[in-house]
């Protein structure tokens, strides 16, 4: 199968548009897709268990879900460190998730081992 990277920039103030990034990512999850979700400006504070457990996207259902079942089957998560360090998401948000700090040099190289590039 392919190689996918989500990138989503849009956080809780914009949780249907977080919330369908990550029900994309699922979507490649479910139909054998290697995906990577690379998370940046204020879609850092997506990874935080909170934020995870209390949004909802209209239509695009529970953040937590779809997170979760990326996580499951197997998906990566990087957060932008810049926008991370910025907005105090720390690695402790990070503890237990398939997830690390990453700089723009890494968005740009999954970029171009993905197959396609979607961002939300």
């Amino acid at each position: 199968m392919g190689r996918l990277l989500v990138h989503i920039t849009c956080g809780p103030e914009a949780p249907t548009r977080a919330a369908l990034g990550l029900l994309v990512a699922r979507a490649g999850i479910e139909e054998g897709h290697d995906v990577s979700v690379f998370l940046a400006g204020d879609a850092v504070q997506l990874i935080r268990d909170a934020v995870l457990d209390s949004l909802s996207g209209l239509g695009t259902g529970s953040l937590r879900e779809s997170f979760d079942a990326v996580a499951a089957g197997g998906g990566s998560f990087y957060l932008s460190g810049m926008s991370s360090k910025a907005r105090g998401v720390a690695e402790a948000d990070l503890q237990g998730k398939p997830a690390e700090l990453a700089m723009p040099k890494r968005l740009v190289q999954l970029a171009f081992e993905a197959d396609r590039t979607l961002t939300y």
